[in-house]
């Protein structure tokens, strides 16, 4: 849409650079992107003419361009992209606080109202499926507990369930720069057991038993040590823990070369019945929950992260994940695994300052008996030793 207009106007004289062409399109995908068409005007004159002498021209090329844009708008459906960006609506705090919170069972019962009810796009309203607004039904808006439809989110972090495909990718574990930390606080939960045939020097063993006997060489042997502790770790990924993915690279590739035994599975938000290995084959290659229960028993040491940051119908009501209906609730579940695994803990890269402000995560760490830590060295530290005991 754009193009048409950049070319017309060096048609008309106006000399624009394509520079200043993708500075235009840079600040219109910004947040202080205008959204109404006096907006864009001078947002567009400012970027794209450098003499005051070419305003006319700009003036008038601006006026037939966006007099033909208006009509074919006013002809055929808003884009949904231009939706998106240019109906956006942002709400102050006191029209934030105004807004009801409906309920698990009202909401969904308001959604399918809608669905029934409704019969075009709306935008910029507080009770349709649309864009920019009010509305607990849509995207790009703000409700303090809504579903979001067929957009991306507006950051606000509030939306109870999510109707579309998401994507994600695995975490790295190949991650080098800035594990060293995380290794060494890791390290404490490593138990070596003394097992097998003798078949190790003792090297210790041997100077000192060669110092006894005044020099006379005396070799001592031990068994072979093996690193016998096996380590479940389940990793939270997409939506909010998108802040945090540089983070958790680090811890999982440490933990990859800390511990000889380790498995890795993916959740979203909440482990329910299902699990998965790989984020691009999340959809296909699901792995049954009760499977892992079965599979792997009470010696494993059970280590989920995740900022445990979601609604709270995702962990007490059934129905209530974000992504697909759950028979059981999520609390249900992560109480299972605690039972199954005594030595399970919970680790959290959200600062532990803002743990009493999201009611999700005292749920959490309820259920997990208060052992929740934070991802520092400190709290990766107290984890371990719980874990280690």
């Amino acid at each position: 849409m754009l193009a048409e207009f950049f070319q017309q106007l060096r048609s008309a004289g106006v000399p624009v650079s394509i520079r200043e062409y993708l500075s235009l399109l840079e600040l219109l995908a910004s947040p202080a992107a205008p959204v109404d068409t006096e907006g864009f005007y001078h947002l567009a004159r400012l970027a794209l003419v450098k003499d005051e002498t070419r305003y006319d021209r700009f003036d008038r090329v601006f006026a037939t361009w966006i007099g033909r844009r208006q009509a074919e708008i006013s002809q055929k459906d808003i884009p949904l992209d231009w939706l998106i960006q240019t109906m956006r609506k942002h709400l102050s705090d006191a029209e934030k606080a105004a807004l009801e919170k409906h309920g698990w069972d009202r909401l969904m019962e308001m959604f399918r109202e809608r669905l029934n009810e409704q019969k075009g796009r709306h935008a910029g309203g507080s009770k349709w499926i649309g864009t920019g607004g009010s509305s607990p039904f849509g995207h790009g808006g703000y409700h303090p507990e809504g579903i979001r439809i067929g957009g991306p989110s507006a950051g606000n972090r509030t939306a109870v369930k999510v109707w579309e495909q998401r994507h994600y990718r695995d975490y790295d574990d190949q991650q080098s720069l800035g594990t060293r930390n995380f290794k060494m606080a890791l390290r404490r939960l490593r138990r070596f057991a003394r097992e097998g045939a003798i078949e190790e020097l003792d090297l210790p063993g041997t100077i000192r038993g060669t110092a006894e006997q005044a020099g006379l060489l005396d070799l001592r042997w031990q068994p072979e040590r093996h690193n016998t502790i096996k380590v479940l770790m389940l990793l939270d990924v997409g939506g909010s823990m998108d802040d945090h993915v540089a983070l958790i690279e680090k811890l999982f590739s440490a933990a990859r070369s800390e511990f000889k035994n380790l498995e890795v599975f993916y959740f979203h938000n909440c482990p329910y019945e299902s699990v998965w290995r790989h984020n691009r084959r999340r959809h296909d290659e699901r792995i049954d929950t009760w499977d892992l229960l079965r599979g792997f028993g009470e010696d494993w040491r059970l280590i989920l992260v995740g900022d445990a940051t979601m609604s709270p119908y995702e962990l007490l009501y059934p129905g209530g994940a974000i992504e697909h209906h759950n028979k059981e609730t999520g609390a249900a579940w992560l109480q299972r695994m605690v039972s199954h695994w005594p030595h399970s803990v919970w680790l959290n890269p959200e600062p532990s300052a803002s743990w009493p402000y999201r009611q999700s995560i005292a749920i959490v760490r309820e259920l997990l008996h208060e052992r929740m830590y934070p991802m520092t060295l400190e709290g990766l530290e107290q984890a371990m030793h719980h874990l280690s005991k």
